[in-house]
């Protein structure tokens, strides 16, 4: 559904173009128009195109992107019931938080960090975070026992070994604590 509405935006706005550039030039062909103010770019015609300078003044071309390239993100709402300072809520948050993660590339620079920082090791079990095996980021202190959000209180755990940890109210350590000592 969100496609197709971008779709119908950019048939509105080559509308509006197309009128515009034939208004701005009553006395030229149709062709001519097309050819001043549409290219084929990257396997696309009729791309929207002029020209601007940069600072040293030289000009380059730029074209106009299309509403039907911009990548469709579903948002997943978050729970009525869900209370970020209830110590039940805390695996459903840390869960939200890795797949938010996941999905931006300032996260996915922060997991990286996580991981390279754990040598890629579950602290737990010792054995190797991979994409296979998966991973949840754990809060050492809970956010809802006061910790914080940031790379020093989070570590990567395997979920079967995050299971764990909050149902049998384990504590883990940060491996950058341990190397630090």
């Amino acid at each position: 559904m969100s496609k197709q509405t971008f779709y119908h935006v950019d048939t509105a706005i080559f509308k509006a173009l197309w009128s515009w550039a034939k208004r701005r030039h009553p006395m030229k062909p149709r062709q001519w128009v097309a050819d001043k103010y549409f290219a084929t770019r990257n396997g696309r015609a009729w791309t929207f195109r002029g020209t601007s300078v940069d600072s040293k003044g030289k000009p380059y071309e730029v074209t106009l992107v299309r509403a039907g390239d911009t990548p469709i993100k579903r948002h997943v709402k978050i729970k009525g019931a869900a209370n970020p300072y209830d110590p039940e809520w805390e695996v459903y948050f840390e869960n939200r938080l890795g797949v938010k993660m996941a999905h931006q590339l300032r996260g996915r620079r922060q997991l990286l960090h996580l991981w390279q920082q754990q040598n890629g090791l579950c602290p737990m079990c010792h054995q190797k975070i991979t994409r296979l095996t998966g991973w949840h980021n754990h809060h050492i202190v809970w956010r809802s026992h006061g910790g914080s959000d940031t790379a020093d209180n989070r570590v990567l755990l395997h979920p079967n070994c995050h299971r764990q940890v909050h149902h049998q109210s384990l504590d883990v350590a940060s491996p950058r604590s341990q190397q630090s000592v």
